[in-house]
């Protein structure tokens, strides 16, 4: 027999208040660097996996760019960044700090000015033991919001790996432009999302 106390709605809303109290959500806007935990996952997610060495995953950019990130009780647990492309820019850029870096394709949409003020996503990332608990589309809501807001922007344009792709086409990005491969990372397609102001 189940007990009436682990079916009734106060013991489901406290369920649901421990999960959202375990994982806060945080922002930050230029010239707010992000913090150490911030960059360790970023780095841990992102570029450790595929052999980059330590200071790959800090960006020239990072002190004009919009970061958001998910932490738990012990550390942040999924990252992003927005940064604003500059009006004189077709998007075109090295994949990361240091040399050797694969530089980026521009983004067609850019070749319209009406798609001006445009933003980049760039450095998402989950820890594998944090996917699929929403915090991926936290991130990159936060991230949309926020750009709207701090940049003015119209657009955002993204450089999916392939097997993100799925997760960005669930929030409403779209393909753009022909598929390239980023050296050291694999495939990859442009995406957009145009922003309702």
């Amino acid at each position: 027999m189940v007990s009436p106390y682990w079916s009734s709605p106060g013991f489901l809303c406290s369920l649901m208040d421990v999960n959202v109290l375990a994982h806060r959500q945080h922002v930050s806007k230029p010239p707010a660097p992000p913090s150490l935990p911030y960059y360790d996952c970023r780095y841990a997610v992102l570029r450790e996996p595929i052999g980059f060495p330590r200071g790959a995953e800090i960006l020239e950019d990072d002190e004009q760019a919009i970061h958001a990130w998910v932490e738990n009780e012990t550390e942040v647990v999924a990252v992003g960044r927005a940064h604003l492309i500059e009006s004189d820019s077709d998007g075109s850029a090295a994949d990361h700090a240091g040399p050797g870096a694969t530089k980026c394709p521009p983004f067609g949409p850019l070749e319209d000015p009406s798609n001006r003020p445009a933003i980049q996503i760039r450095q998402m990332g989950t820890r594998p033991e944090a996917r699929r608990q929403g915090h991926a589309a936290t991130v990159l809501k936060t991230l949309e919001e926020a750009s709207k807001e701090h940049f003015g922007a119209k657009i955002g344009l993204l450089q999916a790996r392939e097997v993100a792709i799925p997760f960005y086409l669930s929030q409403g990005w779209s393909i753009v432009d022909e598929p390239y491969t980023i050296s050291g990372i694999g495939p990859h397609r442009s995406m957009i999302k145009y922003f309702q102001t």
